[in-house]
């Protein structure tokens, strides 16, 4: 026969032989302390307190851990009282195991209080009585729920006085068919509290939780129109304005208990119920059972479950039929209590956190069995308000954690994680349509707060970067914004992956490289906003610049580092985190300046060749002003690239090297401009006639001055003033002014190079496959230039300043009278001045020039001289006479030129002179089978040997060459065998 109630009688510990010294007053019960996070169990309808709730479960538990012993009960005083004291019932007696090895704290890894060093539980330590100390008898489960409830004795004496007087009334009953707080009423009038106003509380106390259990939040739902219901609540409302008489035949009491019972035994089905169910409807259930699980904490040390857990949590479980819990729900409440517990108490005790955690995994087990809706929904709001709190912090962990506290992240993040994984794996509805995917929840968790509290960090270094600019603007050389950020967030992403990123990869294996991902795009988007607002190559910028570029390689080498393991070694991450291009960018800038250098030195070197005089006397050396001041300006550019604070002087060298080549190519071309060419000089070769013999004629060489020739020459040498000495003397300083630029382009690149080691970014290679790229442009520039200014020099000596000598006197008329002597001591001078004016290092070139262009001149007086000259065989004495002295004059008996270069340039004549010695008739048939050989069988098919064309090119083989030296012979058959071959005339 089931009995009513067992007498609850928790035994005692084996620590302690004495009675235990008056309970702590109320205010030091184990109540969790007070919080701003809401309880997700749900929030009462009733206007019930919390010590409301303490006490009606404290009546639960009471109630529900007694029980009768077949034997009619009798009510045990306190033991401590001597007025009240008897030896009691036997059953009262069971023994408290309070082991330090608690079953439930070691699977939770929970610390004992004794075991702590905080104060020992109120089942345990020692009293004292007038200063001694006083041996304590063992503590009851009882006495401990009530202290550790915060319940007084007066009330408690009051509960079981109560229940005893229902035993004896309703023996048989089962407690779950029993409305606890209407019998209590029915028990305890106003005699048994101190005063009628104790009283009042208690009742109206009481008839609230009846409010509350069955109209407020009644295990099945109430139909609005249920006529018991509104009785109930018109019967509680009133006895809430004036109390009700709670007599065993009162009328009003006899109303409320069968409204009450009416209501408790009611079934969804209309049918009645063997049990009431008047205290278990959520979330009144909910929130007592919380009340109960509060008191296994230590009420001296709110962090600390006591010893006696494991007895005190079996006595607990027995409310379960009255409250209508089970296992899933204990589970979720306990972990909330755990949760709760620890963030109330300041979040320092880590154990309750890992107990919490440890619980969860308890609930993740029932989350996949039951499909319970109302547990689901307790589940969804508890998990929630876990998953809530903890992200309030993950997502910021930055500013929620820091040296102190970084062990307190690892518990928070697996008890969020944990939440998050049974709302979305086993609540959302979302998840199972796309469970197919496999979504990684944690992953995906982990990934969210990483992105967030590193979006939120970014934000505050940006912050403090721009306060720390403000606050040096009027230091020297201030940093710029970007500059100290890019600094600031290398230290954020090292920080990250030394002190979080271990943590989080226990979670998502790549936690640091989607930090600094994220980092790189926070910066970046900055970047990109101060790389659209550069316009030039400033310090700043290049600055900025600089610090991106090395933030960047120190962020893509943490992600290298932290997916080396991965499947796709890193590839993902780095897709994320696309090129700041910062080097590009440098470069980019770097190339603006250069062109603008280059335009500058460009302008600056017309601008100086307008102004350019090339005077002989501007300075000693004989070179133009305007060259030290190109060459100095083009080293100053130099030096200022190389001073760029760039990494990639090396990278970009060649294109700057290039621009300068081409202003220096720019300026020889200019220097040279205008000053002629060889052929600008040599006279336009007259029309061949027949030697007049004795033929007075002259003028050839003063026609010359007045032939076509004269326009070709430049006009910057015919506007030249009538000095022509001084005119030779600009076009020498222009020859030295280019060998001036030449020779500094080897020592400039030599400098280059210097530069170029003392580079921070330069290496060996950079050299070693050519990268200093050579003046190559300006180089050849200066030699084609210097070789067409020594050939100008020497032929307008040759050809126009001496050609009153050569052209109007060399061998005109008799050749034995017009001789080569006057044109020799011309020459000579000219030559004495251009070696006195000329660098020694072109000296040589220039006379050999010179040698070369009088060659060509003695020659073409010989051969092209006009109808004024004619020769016989005896005049080849003379001709070869003078040759020989105009060879001597350039020898000048070993101290000129070197005889092999002589040698070298009088070949041709050397080759032509024997023709004038040779017989008519010799010649005559020399030119014919030369001609006949040229020109093949076309010549002999005429009826006249064709005129050959001259080529300019003298040589004793050519036709032109003898045809010449016929033209030019003073003899009969000579004019007759022109006469006859080519109708030639005898002067034009």
């Amino acid at each position: 026969m089931a009995h009513l109630f067992r007498d609850l009688s928790l035994g005692h510990s084996k620590r302690e032989t004495t009675p235990p010294p008056p309970p702590p007053p109320p205010l030091m019960l184990a109540k969790a302390p007070s919080t701003d996070l809401p309880s997700p169990l749900g929030q009462l309808a009733a206007q019930l307190t919390d010590s409301d709730l303490r006490i009606t479960a404290y009546e639960i538990f009471v109630a529900a851990c007694r029980t009768s012993t077949g034997k009619q009960l009798t009510y045990v005083p306190n033991p401590d009282s001597p007025a009240h004291h008897s030896p009691g019932s036997p059953g009262l007696q069971r023994s408290l195991t309070s082991t330090a090895a608690s079953k439930v704290k070691k699977a939770f890894g929970l610390k004992s209080p004794s075991g702590s060093g905080s104060k020992k539980s109120p089942g345990s330590g020692p009293g004292s009585v007038s200063g001694q100390v006083k041996p304590r008898r063992p503590m009851t489960v009882g006495e401990l729920m009530r202290t550790q409830m915060g319940v007084s004795e007066a009330a408690d004496s009051r509960v079981r006085r109560a229940l005893l007087r229902i035993a004896a009334g309703q023996v048989g009953r089962r407690i779950e068919s029993v409305v606890v707080p209407l019998e209590l009423l029915q028990q305890l009038k106003h005699s048994d509290f101190t005063d009628q106003q104790e009283y009042d509380a208690w009742q109206k106390r009481t008839l609230k939780v009846i409010e509350a259990g069955l109209l407020l939040h009644p295990h099945t739902p109430l139909d609005k129109s249920y006529s018991t219901a509104q009785r109930l609540r018109q019967i509680i409302r009133g006895a809430l304005d004036k109390p009700i008489e709670t007599g065993k035949n009162n009328e009003s009491m006899q109303v409320l208990r069968s409204a009450v019972m009416a209501l408790a035994s009611r079934s969804s089905d209309g049918s009645l119920y063997e049990t009431c169910h008047w205290a278990d409807g959520f979330p009144l259930n909910l929130r007592l059972y919380e009340m109960l699980l509060e008191a296994c904490f230590d009420a001296n040390d709110e962090t600390l479950i006591i010893d006696e857990v494991d007895e005190l949590m079996e006595h607990i479980k027995k409310t379960w039929g009255i409250l209508g819990m089970n296992q899933m729900l204990h589970n979720i409440c306990f972990t909330w209590v755990l949760f709760h517990r620890f963030v109330a108490t300041g979040q320092v005790e880590m154990d309750l956190l890992y107990a919490a955690d440890s619980q969860l995994a308890e609930v993740a087990k029932d989350a996949k069995t039951t499909k319970d809706a109302e547990y689901s929904k307790i589940l969804s709001s508890t998990l929630s308000s876990i998953l809530g709190w903890a992200e309030k912090r993950l997502l910021a962990y930055h500013d929620t954690f820091d040296g102190g506290n970084i062990d307190t992240m690892q518990g928070i993040v697996s008890l969020g994680v944990s939440a998050a994984k049974i709302l979305v794996e086993d609540i959302s509805n979302e998840y199972r349509r796309r469970r197919k995917g496999e979504v990684d929840v944690a992953r995906n968790r982990i990934e969210t707060y990483i992105r967030s509290s590193l979006r939120t960090a970014f934000a505050q270094r940006m912050e403090k970067a721009d306060s720390s600019r403000r606050a040096s603007k009027n230091q020297p050389n201030p940093l710029p914004v970007l500059a100290i950020l890019a600094k600031d967030v290398g230290d954020l992403a090292i920080n990250e992956k030394e002190v979080f990123s271990p943590i989080l990869k226990r979670w998502h294996p790549f936690a640091a490289g989607v930090a600094v991902a994220t980092l790189h795009a926070c910066y970046g988007n900055e970047l990109k906003q101060f790389i659209s607002g550069i316009m030039e190559l400033t310090p700043d910028a290049v600055q900025v610049l600089r610090a991106a570029d090395k933030l960047e390689k120190d962020l893509v080498q943490i992600a290298v580092e932290d997916s080396v393991d991965s499947d796709d070694g890193g590839k993902a991450i780095i897709r994320e985190m696309p090129p700041y291009e910062a080097e590009a960018t440098v470069a980019n800038l770097v190339k603006v300046w250069i062109k603008k250098s280059v335009d500058r030195l460009k302008e600056w070197v017309d601008r100086n060749l307008q102004q350019e005089v090339w005077n002989p006397q501007g300075n000693q050396e004989g070179y133009a002003p305007s060259a030290v001041e190109v060459l100095r300006t083009l080293d100053e550019t130099l030096d200022a690239f190389f001073q760029l604070p760039i990494p990639m002087h090396p990278a970009l060298l060649p294109d700057l090297m290039a621009g300068l080549d081409r202003c220096l190519q720019h300026y020889v071309t200019k220097a040279k401009s205008g000053c002629g060419l060889r052929n600008t000089f040599i006279p336009t070769l007259p029309a061949l006639t027949r030697c007049t013999i004795g033929s007075k004629f002259q003028g050839f060489g003063k026609k010359k001055e007045k032939s076509p020739n004269s326009q070709k020459r430049n006009p910057q040498v015919a506007t030249m003033n009538g000095d022509n000495t001084f005119g030779i003397l600009q076009l020498c300083v222009r020859v030295n002014t280019l060998h001036r630029v030449w020779s500094d382009l080897e020592v400039m690149e030599k400098r280059i190079i210097t530069r170029l080691r003392n580079s921070e970014s330069a290496h060996a290679e950079d050299f070693s496959n050519g990268l200093v790229k050579k003046f190559e442009l300006s180089s050849a520039a200066c030699i084609e230039g210097i070789q067409q200014l020594c050939e100008a020099v020497a032929y307008r000596i040759i050809f126009h300043d001496l050609s009153h000598v050569l052209w109007d006197g060399l061998y005109v008329g008799e050749p034995s009278s017009s001789r080569i002597d006057p044109f020799i001591q011309d020459l000579e001078k000219n030559l004495v001045i251009i070696s006195d004016t000329v660098h020694e290092r072109v000296r040589t070139r220039l006379i050999t020039d010179i040698m070369r262009a009088s060659f060509d001149g003695f020659l073409m007086v010989l051969l092209a001289g006009g109808p004024s000259r004619a020769f016989s065989r005896q005049d080849s004495q003379i001709i070869e006479d003078d040759f020989k002295s105009l060879k001597d004059l350039f020898w000048v008996n070993g101290d000129g030129l070197p005889s092999e270069l002589i040698d070298k340039f009088s070949t041709t004549v050397r080759g032509v002179l024997p023709l004038f010695r040779t017989d008519t008739e010799s010649l005559i048939e020399r030119f014919r089978r030369v001609t006949l050989e040229t020109y093949g069988s076309s010549a002999k098919s005429r009826s006249k040997l064709p005129l050959p064309p001259s080529s300019g090119q003298w040589n004793p083989t050519d036709p032109n060459t003898l045809l010449r030296v016929l033209c030019y012979r003073n003899d009969e058959a000579a004019s007759k065998f022109l006469k006859k071959t080519y109708d030639m005339p005898k002067k034009l």
